[in-house]
């Protein structure tokens, strides 16, 4: 049984957004398998997901401008009914291909995370996938709750928690699996006027970490900082306006053209 979750709480995503990663999960994984959400509220979540409550902690979740702490809840002993190795999947990604081969790599009692592109010169980790055996990070949150604060602030994300903290240590899955997509398949300035982002043959996820979300690439706009996608003309026309949104460096490298391969996957 290859066991697949997620966490929601807040308003922030949502059963929109769980309900499409359940199809774009069941679409590319040979049964059988199972797909669960810890959630605050299972209201409008599609009867073939699983709901279970957040998993209870004992300490308060760190308060930082950096990182998605709240993950923390899943470190603990028990998640629900699983047992065994579970994939963690964050709502905001693209499944590309298949995931076969996230619960084929390594040994089942490995804990695997994606390789964080943003840092080549650290080995760290990135947690919006990535595999862990139920109750393995217990040793793990235990440390984290005898000072939350300290140290969500020194090591600043919680991919850089688990990298350095995860007992045994862990591995990374391939790097061309799991792709960044304003890093890996956005186009550079100017390339981003004429060709649209691109899907490399590798990839089986994609991520969206920075503000850009599957939605944003869909329409093309770089992020919620742009109402509306501008041809590209226009938008070009806007670099010389006092009220555009940034330097007019980034300005013109965040132009994006619509992604219409996000549309084809990011769907129930």
């Amino acid at each position: 049984m290859k066991q697949v979750i997620c966490i929601n709480w807040g308003t922030k995503y949502g059963p929109p957004f769980i309900n499409r990663l359940y199809a774009m999960v069941a679409r590319n994984i040979t049964p059988p398998f199972s797909f669960t959400c810890f959630c605050d509220d299972p209201t409008g979540i599609r009867d073939e997901v699983r709901t279970f409550p957040l998993p209870e902690i004992d300490f308060e979740i760190p308060k930082t401008q950096y990182g998605i702490w709240p993950k923390s809840r899943l470190w603990g002993e028990r998640l629900g009914d699983l047992e065994g190795p579970v994939l963690f999947l964050d709502l905001d990604l693209v499944i590309t291909g298949s995931l076969d081969p996230f619960f084929e790599y390594g040994d089942p009692g490995d804990v695997i995370l994606s390789r964080n592109q943003s840092t080549p010169f650290e080995r760290l980790g990135q947690t919006s996938c990535f595999r862990f055996p139920v109750g393995a990070l217990k040793p793990m949150q235990d440390y984290l709750k005898s000072d939350p604060q300290r140290l969500a602030t020194e090591h600043k994300f919680e991919q850089r928690f688990v990298t350095r903290n995860a007992p045994g240590g862990i591995k990374l899955f391939p790097r061309s699996w799991v792709l960044h997509y304003r890093q890996d398949c956005t186009r550079p300035f100017p390339l981003n006027f004429v060709l649209p982002p691109k899907l490399p043959d590798s990839a089986k996820i994609v991520i969206f970490p920075g503000g850009v979300h599957p939605p944003h690439a869909i329409e093309g706009r770089y992020g919620d900082r742009y109402a509306q996608h501008v041809p590209p003309l226009d938008y070009l026309k806007g670099a010389f306006d006092d009220d555009r949104p940034e330097r007019i460096d980034k300005y013109l490298r965040h132009f994006l053209l619509p992604a219409p391969w996000v549309a084809d996957h990011w769907r129930e």
